[in-house]
């Protein structure tokens, strides 16, 4: 069995686990529904649409991908993604959502299945997109579950976003790598990924670079060891309802941490869901094979 199909077999069994079928849209009345999605799921200012109709047309046309999940209550997810350079063999996603009536059933799990496998069909060898690094749920299923490889910190990248998922915060992101056939990713897609445990790296000697303090607020470490753990809040989108001050010192704290780590080259291998990042220096990595 080819990667290709071994992904396609994976995809089905994902739909079928989470009650939808996915499919690739191209008819305006569906590509009209997937930007009301968004809209219903992100609730941004009527001024600053996340994403058009007719520029979801003209992505479909072009051979992009744009494919909605449906239920037998209609469509209740969508993804979309566009090519990069020819030479890159890379498509980058740039939105994914689920309606939140569809939350908890893994749909989202089984829209990057279909996604992975419609991009090895097409001749695409890795997948990019973005996230919010003080996201806990997204961190974890992007860097574990997905087998994704965070590669680059992106200071405050869209500019302000008048959402409700944002809430003005700076946008700041990772950006992230899925090597669609990497023995990792492969893992992951069926089903098996490594369970990271803060607290007895801890005890191994990583040193902490970000913490929480008791009150929830980030206290800052040091980063010197060769495996460092970077702590999240607990709920980072509660906290910028109940306390945007707070939120925004994350956010900083995040930004100073993790940015220079990543551009001085080292490495983020895990997530611990208690809310840790796990990096590691190249000459670490080396001891642990």
């Amino acid at each position: 069995m080819t990667h290709a199909e071994e992904a396609a077999a994976g995809a089905d069994a994902a739909a079928r686990a989470a009650g939808v079928r996915i499919r690739v849209l191209a008819g305006l009345d569906e590509l009209l529904r997937v930007d009301q999605l968004f809209a219903a799921i992100w609730r941004p200012d009527p001024g600053n649409p996340l994403i058009t109709g007719e520029l979801l047309r003209a992505l479909s046309k072009a051979g992009n991908y744009v494919a909605g999940a449906f239920d037998d209550t209609g469509m209740v997810g969508a993804c979309v993604g566009f090519f990069g350079p020819p030479a890159r063999r890379e498509l980058h996603s740039h939105i994914a959502g689920v309606a939140p009536a569809a939350l908890g059933r893994s749909v989202g799990w089984a829209m990057k299945l279909h996604q992975r496998a419609w991009c090895l069909r097409h001749g695409v060898d890795a997948v990019t997109w973005t996230f919010d690094p003080l996201v806990s749920r997204n961190a974890y299923f992007n860097v574990v579950k997905l087998g994704g490889v965070p590669v680059q910190y992106l200071t405050n990248f869209y500019g302000g976003m008048r959402d409700d998922v944002n809430g003005g915060d700076d946008t700041d992101r990772l950006l992230l790598r899925w090597e669609l056939s990497a023995p990792q990713v492969r893992q992951a897609a069926r089903g098996s990924v490594r369970r990271w445990d803060a607290a007895a790296l801890r005890r191994a000697g990583a040193v902490i670079g970000l913490d929480r303090t008791p009150q929830g607020e980030p206290l800052p470490g040091r980063v010197d060891g060769d495996t460092i753990l970077l702590a999240v809040p607990s709920d980072i989108q509660a906290l910028r309802r109940t306390d945007p001050a707070c939120a925004r010192r994350w956010r900083r704290a995040m930004r100073e941490a993790m940015g220079p780590l990543l551009a001085d080259g080292v490495t983020v291998q895990g997530f611990d869901r208690a809310g840790w990042y796990v990096l590691t220096r190249a000459n670490a990595e080396r001891e642990q094979r």
